[in-house]
């Protein structure tokens, strides 16, 4: 097992990274939710892997009560994962968040109900999921991938790329032109920027 003080720090260090707001580590260790979700997820996750599941579970619970963020005790989630406010944030039992993940408040990373066994996401690492953005099903979010808010992710986005929308289409950083060309109302080519370009 990590060293619980080692992850701990990593995590104040990423909200100090990617919080404008954020004035100290002391102010974000006593003030933050997302570092009490944390702190309350792997308490829960020791005992959810030693099979104590109704202890695992009331951690868990406890936790959302006091922050509004839901981490199942059985997710697995690697170190600097950042939520910013936090409020609604929801992670499946199944699901697995890499290193330096970025979630805004009313992310769900959840299931479809269609599938058994491995059911919730697979985030890669740095990852960034807007606000209200649902990410449901088995399917994977590969590495340096932006999500929209508000979107509906339910296929898998590969390295590199932005997916937006309901539901989500990818948009790939190298493959949009810069400069495209449409036609108007009377079929007279037109050039445009892009301004969907990552």
């Amino acid at each position: 097992m990590k060293n619980p003080f080692k992850l701990l720090a990593y995590d104040l260090k990423s909200a100090m990274k990617n919080d404008p707001a954020a004035r100290n580590p002391i102010e974000v260790f006593l003030l933050y939710p997302c570092i009490h979700a944390l702190i309350a997820y792997r308490i829960s996750n020791f005992f959810y892997k030693r099979k104590a599941f109704f202890m695992a579970r009331l951690i868990s619970q406890i936790a959302r009560f006091f922050t509004g963020i839901e981490i199942h005790p059985g997710a697995t989630i690697g170190k600097g994962l950042f939520i910013d406010h936090g409020m609604g944030v929801v992670i499946g039992e199944t699901a697995e968040i890499g290193d330096n993940v970025t979630l805004y408040h009313g992310v769900t990373l959840g299931g479809t109900g269609k599938d058994t066994g491995k059911r919730h996401p697979t985030v890669g690492n740095n990852v960034v999921i807007g606000s209200g953005a649902k990410v449901l099903g088995p399917i994977v979010i590969e590495d340096n991938v932006k999500i929209g808010a508000n979107s509906v992710v339910l296929k898998n986005v590969p390295s590199d790329c932005t997916a937006v929308g309901i539901p989500a289409k990818i948009i790939h950083r190298n493959s949009a032109p810069a400069v495209i060309e449409i036609k108007d109302y009377k079929g007279r080519k037109k050039s445009i920027y892009n301004e969907m370009v990552i």
